[in-house]
Order: C-alpha cells, then structure tokens, then sequence
C-alpha cells in the first residue's frame, strides 16, 4: 500500500467509527426503553454497555481521526497512539459501568422477575440482527484498511452478541421458567465479561504505549523477506513497535566492508524496496555497518537474528 492508498483508506475507518457511534445510538433508545418498561438487571447491564458502546465509538471515531493525521513537526512518528489512549479512556468507563451493575444485581438476588420478558427478548433479537449487519461492514473496512481501532471495536460489538444473547436466556429463565434470581445471575455475568474485555483492552493499549515487539509470528516473516536479500552479511539490534495501523522496523545491516559508499546505499535501497512490497504499513528504518562491527557491549543490540535465514538462501 502505497501512501497515496493509505490516505485513502482512512475516510474507511472514519466511516466505519460513523456507523458505530450510530448503530449504537438507535440501540441505547431501545434498550432504555426496553430496561424501564421491564425493570431487568440483564438488561440495564446491556444498556450500560451499549451506552459505553457510544461513547466507545465516539473514542474511536476521534483516536481513528487523530492516529490518521500525518506526521508533524512536533510528532516525527505520526499520531498513531492516539488510539491507544483512547483505549485506556474506554478502560475505565467499562470497568465502572460493570462494577454498578455487579453491585444492582448482587442487591437483587433472589428478588422475583418484573415486567414483561416479551419486550426484553424482543428488543434483543432486534439488538443481534443490527448489530450482525455492523459487523459484517466492520469486517470490510477492516480487510480495505487494516485499522487497528476498527478491529478492537469489531471485537467488541462480537461480544455485544453474546451480551444480547444472555440477556434473552436470563429473561426466559426468570420469568418464564421460575428460576428466580436468573435475571441477577446473568447481570453480574455480563458485568464479569464487561471487565474481562476492560483487561484486554487496556492489555493491548499498555503494549503499544510501552512499545511492545512485534509478536514472533511477524518478527520471523520480516526476518525472512529481509534476510535474503543479496550482499546482506548480518542484522543485529533489530527492533520493532507500533502505533495505530502504523508498524515501524530498524535495524543495523551488515554488508562487505569493502563496498564503496554509493555500493552499499544501493543495497539498502533495494532492502528497503523489498521490505516496502512485502510490508506496505511499515516504516523502515536501516543503519549500515561493515562486516563484523560491533556498536556496543549490550548483547541484547549485538544479537545476529540472520544464521537461521543464511543457510535457506545459501
């Protein structure tokens, strides 16, 4: 993907965080409906996270527009943590929202059911099939764009389901079934799923604020295009992060330390060209040294990650 494309696809995730933030909209009016008609707990838990469903949107519609800027003067590696920042914002809202409806459903264990379970569950079913419609867009943008605020908001709307789902099961147990105290159970059920994702959020928002390598898997695929590129005698201190759908990638490349200068800037032109084809979403970044050099006593930057690769493409 070329920058010209990349420009392109952000107006993609920008539309994708649109259509969240409305999709999310029309199902806060049916559920608050729906939760004060009905008084259930399960379902004020999946208003509570439909609400936070909002305002997660709202977060991403900003993070994706914020991440999408090009990098400044006063920001050489672009604004790709927007995201990440926006992740913890969401953080914290989810985990509040999920101890107040723990805490409401604790307080109405064994209380018998209230309202009409009709509306509940019809107001569900409708919940799940717009919310199908919402993924199945997501999921195009995602394959156009590859936007990481997109995927995690995708993940999130696939646990709505399941959220909707239970709400539907606590619903016909309670009233239709007489298993009292069903309607409490599964809301505190969805509080614990709501802070289960609040930790996996803030999980993958701590990594990229802090850094984090790439996982193995795409450390050896880029190892392995870099690796065979003719005149390339070592790499080490090789090094990775990354920031919103932006991947950057250094290292140090060994070459004969006998090539002249205009030598050995051609073979980190044609390194850097290869890399771009077989990774478009990253930035490169190459420091040359001669054969054998050795920048420093840390074994963690000295560390050769090519022998591996060398006796593939001998």
């Amino acid at each position: 993907m070329t920058q010209d494309e990349r420009r392109r696809a952000i107006p993609f995730a920008v539309r994708a965080a649109l259509a969240s933030v409305a999709m999310a909209s029309f199902l806060l009016v049916l559920k608050a409906w729906a939760a004060w008609a009905g008084g259930s707990v399960a379902m004020l838990g999946s208003l509570a996270d439909t609400g936070l469903d909002l305002l997660s949107g709202i977060v991403t519609l900003y993070g994706v527009r914020m991440a999408a800027q090009p990098a400044d003067q006063d920001h050489r590696f672009g604004h790709g943590k927007a995201e990440a920042l926006a992740a913890l914002f969401q953080v914290m809202l989810i985990t509040a929202s999920a101890i107040v409806i723990a805490c409401r459903a604790v307080l109405r264990i064994g209380a018998a059911g209230t309202g009409e379970a009709g509306l509940g569950i019809g107001v569900s079913v409708a919940a799940i099939g717009a919310t199908l419609v919402l993924l199945a867009y997501q999921r195009s943008i995602i394959r156009r764009t590859g936007s990481v605020a997109i995927m995690a908001d995708n993940v999130h709307y696939q646990s709505d389901v399941l959220v909707n789902v239970a709400v539907i099961v606590a619903l016909v147990l309670d009233q239709y079934a007489g298993v009292r105290g069903a309607d409490s159970v599964f809301g505190i059920a969805i509080a614990a799923w709501l802070a289960f994702g609040a930790f996996k959020a803030s999980t993958h928002a701590i990594d990229m604020l802090m850094d984090r390598e790439w996982p193995d898997e795409q450390r050896a695929r880029f190892l392995d295009v870099a690796a065979r590129q003719e005149g390339l005698k070592g790499i080490h201190d090789f090094r990775t992060r990354r920031a919103g759908i932006h991947d950057f990638a250094q290292f140090h490349m060994e070459v004969d330390g006998r090539l002249s200068v205009a030598q050995a800037h051609d073979l980190v032109e044609t390194m850097e060209d290869a890399l771009l084809r077989a990774f478009p979403r990253v930035e490169v970044l190459i420091h040359l040294d001669p054969e054998g050099h050795v920048d420093t006593d840390n074994p963690l930057v000295e560390t050769d990650v090519t022998p591996h690769w060398f006796g593939k493409r001998a």
